[in-house]
């Protein structure tokens, strides 16, 4: 398994697990990892970079040692995927404040609109190699 970005998404949103299946779909270089926030590994990087372990508003996005939250990284998130995608990275052009502050209006009623999951979404066996755990 390569040592690329890892996206942590939380596991009981069904918007964030319809992103994470969307992005099996389009990462056709497996360029992604994944983590659940709630699942070990997720806890651990919010650990390590001071971050509250019971926060699920954002997904986060781990290149190396940095990471990129809400709309920054979901933006670097297409910019990485390539392709067409890629091109929706423009819109880092929009400040910051702005951009989040649709992604955090989005983030508080995604349970409501989307649903969620009583436990988390386990992958096939095929696709378990490019999860953490």
């Amino acid at each position: 398994m390569n040592g690329g970005p890892v996206i942590y998404f939380d596991g009981v949103c069904n918007l964030c697990e319809g992103s994470v299946q969307f992005m099996l779909r389009i990462d056709k270089k497996k360029v992604f990892r994944f983590a659940s926030l709630q699942g070990i590994a997720g806890q651990e990087m919010l650990l390590k970079h001071d971050m509250q372990g019971n926060d699920f508003k954002s997904f986060v996005l781990q290149e190396g040692e940095k990471l990129y939250t809400r709309s920054t990284g979901a933006l670097r998130v297409l910019k990485l995927a390539g392709g067409v995608w890629s091109l929706l990275y423009a819109f880092i052009i929009i400040p910051p404040f702005i951009r989040d502050a649709i992604y955090n209006f989005i983030s508080r009623r995604r349970y409501q609109w989307f649903g969620q999951k009583t436990e988390c979404w386990l992958p096939s066996p095929e696709l378990k190699q490019r999860f953490l755990e």
